[in-house]
């Protein structure tokens, strides 16, 4: 895609800062009455250990797959002329509210430090029985922070029974970012083709982590990555609380639209099985940065990796890959931090969202290299539990450079810079 110029950033309105500031002075009350003797070996991580190049050629090696051309374009042929993002924009049918609209309980939610710039809330009848997972924007597509002549966020969500996800049920709310006072969305289906592309299955995995780079959307799976075309997308035909073919046409659950997947990235054997990932656009290629999800009792460190994306033009969006299909780690570290919900590169500093100890509680958000850590600071105690208790996805829109995140009903954004500033 061509350049077009860097974006403009809008000022903000008097009740939106109001209505965060407020916030961030009541959780910053909450923050200093939690004791600094709450701190254990575990919330001081130290510096990242650099994993020898085995660990990274045999435990964290993706075997790329490719869905058959013949099986998309049967799916094709049966649903109608795939779309694009431009024509999902346009049939947006819902709208997100702004923060100064939220509930003070959802706005509790939000960072403590530091605050949120940006900060939008779903509606709760529309994502009732569904769990917020991944971000990722059109800053992460092109470089100049659009999609053709938009500006898009990518919201992905998980269908739940309870306090687990049912199996095969996730969507993307897919977002109109072009008027940060007015955020409109509609929905799609995330799922992969079956039988040869004359059916299509939900895909059967919590959206925890997501990257769209050029045309392709890579989602998060049990057992490595799915790739999505987002030129690819095809029009539901009727609304149906189910997943597929049906009679009289095609269901996606309530969305309007599916993506179908193209393809996959599984792993080879028993390795780190990536719950966040995130974009880096500071190395050469662009790569794609990954994390695992290990508990505080496990009694292991947590692996962190990246991949380099193809710098093929008839790759474009895929990972780098041999002769054999094969997609190799090209740098990764252990770090002592638990429960990490959201990882960020950039440079040469890492960013680890940590979930929360509580239910109820803030999670920490730590910026760790080669030689320390870092993690940011609140409260007269100068406490580290300042972050979101969920710890979502973080994804960097650098051609504005905001942080993007959700916790749950709230997408928010905060300056990258900012970050830096609050850390202890």
């Amino acid at each position: 895609m061509t350049q077009r110029g860097r974006h403009r950033r809008q000022q903000r309105g008097r009740a939106l800062r109001a209505v965060l500031a407020g916030t961030a002075l009541a959780l910053t009350a909450a923050a200093t009455m939690i004791s600094a003797s709450q701190a254990t070996v575990g919330n001081r991580p130290g510096a990242l250990k650099a994993l020898a190049s085995s660990d990274r050629t045999t435990g964290l090696r993706l075997q790329e797959r490719q869905v058959p051309q013949s099986t998309l374009d049967r799916l094709a042929s049966a649903m109608g002329r795939p779309v694009g993002v431009s024509t999902v924009l346009a049939d947006a049918d819902h709208s997100l509210r702004r923060a100064a609209d939220c509930t003070s309980t959802d706005r509790a939610t939000l960072p403590v430090e530091p605050e949120a710039t940006r900060a939008y809330c779903w509606d709760a009848a529309d994502t009732r029985g569904w769990r917020a997972g991944a971000v990722t924007t059109s800053g992460d597509a092109d470089d100049d922070g659009h999609w053709g002549e938009n500006r898009v966020i990518l919201s992905g969500w998980t269908h739940r029974t309870g306090s687990s996800a049912r199996s095969g049920l996730a969507r993307i709310a897919v977002v109109d970012a072009d008027d940060p006072g007015r955020l409109t969305y509609t929905w799609a289906a995330l799922v992969v083709p079956v039988d040869g592309g004359r059916d299509y299955r939900g895909l059967s995995s919590p959206v925890t982590g997501m990257v769209w780079y050029q045309g392709k959307l890579l989602v998060t799976a049990a057992d490595g990555l799915y790739v999505y075309d987002m030129h690819r997308i095809q029009r539901a035909t009727v609304d149906r609380r189910t997943v597929g073919k049906v009679h009289g046409g095609w269901a996606a659950y309530g969305s309007r639209y599916v993506l179908p997947a193209v393809g996959s990235y599984r792993l080879t054997g028993k390795a780190a099985h990536p719950t966040a990932i995130s974009l880096d656009r500071s190395t050469a290629p662009d790569s794609l940065v990954a994390s695992e999800k290990v508990s505080a009792d496990s009694g292991r460190h947590t692996r962190l990796w990246r991949y380099a994306f193809s710098s093929d033009p008839a790759r474009a969006g895929l990972l780098a890959t041999d002769s054999a299909g094969r997609a190799v780690a090209t740098e990764a570290y252990e770090t002592k931090t638990a429960g990490i919900g959201g990882v960020l590169s950039y440079g040469s500093q890492w960013y680890l969202a940590r979930a929360a100890d509580t239910p109820d509680g803030h999670g920490t958000l730590w910026r760790q290299n080669e030689r320390a850590a870092k993690a940011t600071r609140c409260g007269s105690d100068e406490s580290n539990r300042c972050w979101t208790g969920q710890a979502g996805s973080l994804s960097y829109w650098e051609e504005t450079g905001e942080v993007w995140s959700q916790t749950g009903q709230m997408l928010y954004a905060l300056p990258l810079a900012s970050i830096d500033r609050s850390l202890g």
